[in-house]
């Protein structure tokens, strides 16, 4: 065995000692690198006559190709040993039965939004809906609310770029502007018959969806959800309030026993305003008043920026949280359990 047939001996060799990619580069650089074993027979060439070189050359660069053949063949054989380990590693039992996923459901929230939508509607009343991104002169202005109101500070209000600097864009903090747009729209479709003396159909409408407010604990989150409602028309009193609110209250609860309590306070876009108070005669909230909604008639600078005459269009409103209501309904007692996003929890609702 010549010295060349031993060079390949010992690359066979060192290379099939190599258990992982870079063992394997660290033997190819001692036979084929530029200090490498072969890289030292073809400088050596340099002092053979001229006669020798050529075979002396073809010999070395037989070598040095079956050399690289046992190198390829190594990075092979590691390539599919690896590729092994990782098949048995990620292997599937296709025989184990199958994992079923589990049924969804509604949110505890959007199922009392469907429900709030299906007593008003019941009742007449439209469902409105309107931008997230409210304008300063729909959220306030058009509210009644004055300029040096704290609802309007950023303590309370997230104000958003765009807008002007008198006329700042912001999310919304109740749904009220949309009952503001549908009213506005719904005045300019009767506007006609309004100029020509005639009655207009009356304003019945609700507007829920999402809002928010700089507020965060047990019982708040800055996004929240509300439902605002309107009722405007010539012969529309707080009578009528009353009734309405009552018999929604009655039916969401399930419970004819509900009694309800029309506390005075204070809105800027009602006149007179009341809270609204509930109290259940029985189970484990009986005896209790339970605040759940503002209500008021409407006040006349608000129905005059509807575009109508005061003096002759009256109306009531009310603002109440969905999420509220689905807390006192399900009995939960944190808010914050409706937006983690924990299945356990939701799942209960399905």
């Amino acid at each position: 065995m010549n010295e060349l047939d031993a060079l390949v001996d010992s690359a066979r060799a060192a290379f099939a000692q190599a258990t992982t990619p870079a063992d394997l580069e660290n033997a190819k650089a001692q036979y084929l690198g530029k200090a490498g074993r072969i890289t030292e027979l073809m400088k050596g060439m340099a002092a053979l006559p001229v006669d020798e070189k050529k075979t002396r050359g073809a010999a070395i660069n037989l070598a040095k190709q079956s050399i690289e053949a046992l190198l390829t063949e190594r990075r092979q054989a590691l390539a599919d040993a690896e590729l092994q380990v990782q098949l048995k590693a990620e292997a599937l039992d296709v025989t184990l039965p199958g994992r079923q996923r589990g049924q969804g459901g509604l949110h505890p929230v959007s199922l009392t939004l469907e429900r709030i939508e299906a007593i008003f509607g019941s009742m007449g009343f439209e469902v409105a809906e309107g931008p997230e991104i409210e304008s300063d002169w729909f959220n306030f202005t058009a509210l009644n609310t004055p300029e040096d109101h704290p609802a309007r500070s950023m303590h309370d209000t997230f104000y958003v770029e765009g807008g002007s600097e008198k006329a700042p864009n912001l999310l919304r903090t109740h749904t009220s502007p949309m009952q503001i747009r549908h009213a506005v729209q719904h005045v300019k479709r009767h506007r006609a018959a309004l100029d020509a003396g005639q009655p207009m159909p009356e304003i019945r409408v609700i507007a829920p969806g999402r809002t928010y407010r700089v507020d965060s604990d047990a019982t708040h989150s800055p996004m929240f959800h509300q439902c605002e409602g309107l009722w405007v028309g010539e012969n529309v009193s707080f009578k009528d309030l009353k009734y309405v609110f009552t018999d929604f209250c009655r039916t969401f609860f399930e419970s004819n026993d509900l009694v309800l309590r029309f506390r005075p306070s204070f809105f800027p876009f009602t006149e007179p305003s009341a809270e609204v108070d509930i109290q259940f005669q029985s189970g484990p909230l009986a005896g209790r008043w339970l605040e759940v909604a503002g209500s008021g008639q409407v006040h006349p600078n608000v129905v005059r920026n509807m575009g109508l005459d005061p003096e002759k269009y009256i109306g009531f409103a009310f603002g109440m949280g969905p999420d509220r209501l689905t807390m006192l309904r399900y009995g939960v007692n944190d808010l914050r359990l409706f937006f983690d996003g924990d299945v356990r929890f939701l799942a209960q609702f399905r």
